[in-house]
């Protein structure tokens, strides 16, 4: 069983930076498609960065540009590194995986989910 495990949120001023970490543990798949979510209040869950299993990141046009999505050398922790924070960035932020195939386009679907860590941007 794959869990998920996010740190680094906090209070940050508007042009501040963070750094979100999300460890896993319970890989049993070679390959994982890894991406991280937010939901700010009153929003709906929102798709902000994706790795496919090439290790090729995506982002949404909201945050591309500012964010920076990566991993560490063993492939179990994923980092989110954010710049130029926005109030509109303000939310629950979440790292998801799910088990694909190397080289094959990940699906939309994500099966493992962590319990989020809180991101506030203020003026």
């Amino acid at each position: 069983q794959v869990q998920l495990a996010e740190t680094g949120g906090g209070s940050v001023q508007t042009g501040g930076s963070l750094r979100l970490s999300c460890r896993a543990s319970g890989y049993t798949y070679t390959a994982y498609c890894k991406a991280w979510f937010r939901q700010g209040p009153g929003k709906e869950r929102e798709l902000v960065a994706r790795i496919d299993t090439l290790g090729n990141p995506t982002y949404s046009d909201s945050v591309k540009g500012r964010f920076s999505f990566s991993q560490d050398g063993t492939m179990t922790t994923l980092y989110l590194q954010m710049n130029n924070l926005k109030s509109e960035d303000t939310a629950m932020y979440y790292c998801a995986v799910a088990p694909g195939l190397y080289g094959i386009p990940c699906r939309d679907e994500f099966d493992y989910w962590g319990q989020g860590t809180q991101v506030t941007v203020s003026s």
